[in-house]
């Protein structure tokens, strides 16, 4: 009886450690499944993927980003397409940064759906802005930084020239706004201009279409009372 009674002990000791084990193993992930098969190589693909989608502008790190960027993007013609028509601006290799920060802008789209939002008849037409939450957003996105003047290579406020304003920030050195730009309507050009603004581009064809936007009726802003939006892309 005694036996009896040992033998059904250990039998029942050996079910419950049996049970027991498989439940603890139960709750481990399993060797070569999705959680654990993760190599060194996907690891590090995946920061880098998260560094570039974190990766903000900044007035710290702008002008070494975009004096690489110029060095291996050389795309210097843009066409800009409205309801009005397109034209072609020619960018200037002589002002690298400008040039190199317009190219950047328009391959992540920034000025897709933004307006020429300041119209000054017979000057000048603005653009780059817009009163929706969505552009402020892309701006939000890529960072805030502005660009030094970059006055002193001989380029001139001809009609037609294409130049950065000045942030509106208290800016005595007068550091650029890189999401806007000006083109020049005013004939032969708006000469008083030089040496303040940094002209880094100017219209090749379709300076017809900029006359257009040039003849809108503006509130007392300067803002055309019919939005003038644009598309930009690259086409050399």
């Amino acid at each position: 009886m005694m036996l009896r009674n040992r033998l059904v002990t250990i039998l029942l000791l050996i079910i419950i450690s049996a049970c027991g084990g498989n439940k603890e193993k139960k709750d481990q992930p399993k060797t070569g499944s999705k959680e654990v098969k993760t190599d060194s190589a996907t690891i590090i693909k995946e920061d880098k993927d998260a560094e570039n989608e974190k990766f903000l502008l900044t007035d710290d790190n702008a002008i070494e980003f975009f004096f690489e960027y110029a060095k291996k993007h050389k795309e210097h013609k843009v066409k800009v397409t409205t309801k009005y028509g397109s034209f072609i601006i020619d960018l200037f290799e002589e002002t690298p940064y400008h040039r190199a920060n317009f190219i950047y802008l328009t391959k992540k789209g920034y000025f897709n759906g933004t307006y020429f939002h300041r119209v000054v008849k017979n000057f000048i037409i603005q653009g780059g802005n817009s009163d929706e939450w969505k552009i402020a957003n892309r701006r939000k996105e890529i960072g805030r930084y502005l660009l030094p003047p970059d006055t002193k290579k001989g380029f001139k406020h001809h009609r037609g020239t294409v130049s950065m304003p000045s942030s509106d920030v208290d800016n005595p050195h007068k550091l650029a706004s890189p999401y806007e730009f000006f083109i020049v309507c005013s004939n032969p050009g708006a000469y008083h201009l030089d040496g303040d603004f940094t002209a880094f581009g100017r219209v090749i064809e379709g300076m017809e279409v900029v006359d257009k936007i040039n003849a809108l009726p503006t509130d007392v802003g300067e803002w055309p009372l019919e939005n003038a939006s644009m598309t930009i892309e690259i086409i050399e």
